[in-house]
């Protein structure tokens, strides 16, 4: 990515101001370090780093990048998990016009050689748990990347210097000043298609977005969060933890997600706010020591990634927490909706009302025209906050924007007061545990296998984990298979919150009039296939593995 090449919603810019952008997050570090040098502004498995450790750390990592050689635009990607050296890494990046890319360690070596291939990165960092994983991955890569551990030992000590697969791009050096509309964090999303998109936000997204989070779940330097959401997801920077280090609170990092373990974290650093997906809140409740635990810090928590269970709601608010449900998507920043905490008990199961500098639309799902009032339609979205394209894909970028409006792909319902709850996906994707799965990725890889001659995935109802999937085959004439051996093959191809909890071979699917199968019907085939085989059916494969940052490393 090269200056000019993403602008704002994906058009080209061609001219920029003089001036230093006044939303670009690399002095956010500096202001709090001058402030309060000796605040602590990361705990990370009990070693706290400071805000004036973590704006020198930062600043030192970032003239070396310079001095390497890097420039405008380049990408530096990461597998590594929640640290200190991440955030230290995000920083020196926002300082010197550098993008940082964070990929999943939950993805197989050959998954996360698509997405190096599509970001194209300079540079990629890995830790001791990531290198085999990393190694692989590049293996199946045609370009050659620099790799360098994460930290001190690392990255901030000899910087490699960098692979540029082309010669477009301004030396840091020589580049100027960072601007509002540098790309600054690229996540990959599901989206609704087989093949992962890389979304890229601004400075002025990810500033706007934690701005208008400010105006609704306020923070400041007396705040404790604890970060459990994986930093490969937008929100695991842009849901609390930027705006913690942006108001000068101190930010509780978390590599996994062990409910005994965060209990004991909430009570021992009087954490006083969180986010997670309804499984981690889940798992709270059901621990033992859940109940003796002492909440009185946490007066609020915000939930995302799924609808959360009403009776889940309750149990916290029983506790004195105002857990509050939220919606958003990476394309948005990803925060659109919430419910504020005051009315957290009144709005039970409902995404809520747009942030602060947020508008939001319905519209009808066949015509297209907007709804007024209590309706039911497709979510549209715009404001500054919104991400700058899909990176080097302008189709997909066109695809998703409609006359200014970001098209969530999401049914919404509207009520009298103007809160929204959301009803639907039209994109036909299924969320299990917080992380969202593409039914077109999962069939693409079922047809892979020599026995499957078709095959259909959906997403049902799950008590722990919002939904999992179930894939119906129709098995090829001549070849034989069985569910083990498919579910074994997905394992071997896809991340593991991806693998169907079931197979169940079907000689037909429903498929509409257009020739493609009808998800609902599918859905509704499953469900009853479900239902008659619940004494026969396996548990959900690779369980204490599938969501590792649950079990103890999203």
């Amino acid at each position: 990515m090269t200056p000019g090449e993403l602008g704002p919603q994906g058009s080209a810019q061609t001219s920029r101001p003089s001036a230093q952008g006044a939303h670009t997050l690399g002095r956010w570090p500096t202001d709090r370090a001058r402030l309060h040098p000796d605040r602590t502004a990361i705990v990370d498995r009990g070693v706290e780093l400071t805000y004036q450790g973590l704006d020198q750390r930062a600043e030192a990592l970032a003239r070396d990048l310079v001095r390497a050689g890097y420039r405008r635009g380049d990408r530096v990607a990461t597998l590594v998990g929640n640290s200190a050296e991440h955030v230290i890494t995000f920083f020196a990046c926002a300082r010197t016009g550098l993008v940082l890319v964070p990929l999943s360690w939950r993805l197989t070596a050959t998954e996360l050689a698509d997405q190096l291939t599509q970001c194209d990165p300079a540079l990629l960092l890995v830790e001791e748990m990531t290198e085999t994983l990393a190694r692989g991955a590049l293996s199946r890569v045609a370009a050659l990347v620099p790799t360098a551990h994460i930290g001190q030992v690392g990255v901030e000590a000899p910087v490699p210097t960098p692979w540029h697969s082309d010669s477009s791009g301004v030396l840091l050096r020589e580049a100027g000043p960072v601007r509002d509309d540098d790309p600054l964090l690229m996540a990959f999303t599901s989206g609704s298609s087989a093949r992962p998109k890389a979304a890229v936000l601004t400075h002025a997204s990810c500033f706007w977005t934690n701005l208008s989070l400010s105006r609704t779940v306020e923070l400041d330097e007396t705040d404790i969060v604890l970060s459990v959401l994986p930093q490969f997801h937008v929100g695991g920077w842009n849901i609390q933890p930027l705006l913690a280090w942006w108001t000068g609170a101190t930010v509780v990092l978390e590599r996994s997600f062990d409910p005994g373990r965060a209990l004991c974290l909430i009570a021992e650093h009087r954490v006083t706010t969180m986010m997670g997906v309804p499984t981690h809140y889940a798992r709270l409740a059901e621990h033992p020591n859940f109940e003796r635990t002492d909440l009185s810090a946490l007066r609020s928590a915000v939930v995302g990634g799924a609808p959360m269970p009403a009776p889940l709601l309750r149990i916290f608010h029983a506790h004195g927490v105002a857990l509050t449900q939220g919606y958003g998507l990476t394309e948005a920043g990803p925060n659109v909706l919430c419910v504020p905490p005051r009315e957290a008990g009144e709005r039970v199961g409902w995404a809520g009302v747009p942030y602060p500098h947020v508008e939001v639309q319905l519209v009808d799902t066949v015509t297209g025209e907007p709804l007024e009032g209590p309706a039911t339609g497709e979510l549209l979205v715009r404001g500054p906050g919104m991400f700058a394209g899909y990176f080097r894909d302008e189709a997909a970028t066109a695809a998703i924007w409609r006359n200014g409006w970001l098209a969530t792909g999401d049914v919404a319902t509207r009520d009298e007061a103007g809160y929204l709850k959301i009803v639907d996906r039209l994109r036909n994707i299924f969320i299990s545990g917080g992380e969202n799965v593409a039914p077109a990725e999962v069939e693409a890889t079922l047809l892979t296998h020599p026995a499957v001659a078709d095959a259909a995935v959906v997403g049902v109802p799950d008590d722990r984990w919002g939904e999992h999937g179930v894939a119906l085959v129709i098995r090829r004439a001549g070849v034989v298979t069985d569910q083990a051996e498919l579910i074994e093959h997905c394992r071997d191809r896809l991340a593991a919150f991806k693998v169907p909890a079931a197979v169940h071979f079907v000689t037909e699917l429903p498929y509409n009039t257009m020739g493609k199968v009808s998800r609902q019907a599918a859905l509704e085939l499953a469900l009853r296939t479900e239902e008659a085989g619940a004494d026969r059916r396996t548990t959900r494969p690779d369980t204490t593995g599938r969501h590792t940052a649950y079990r103890g490393l999203s």
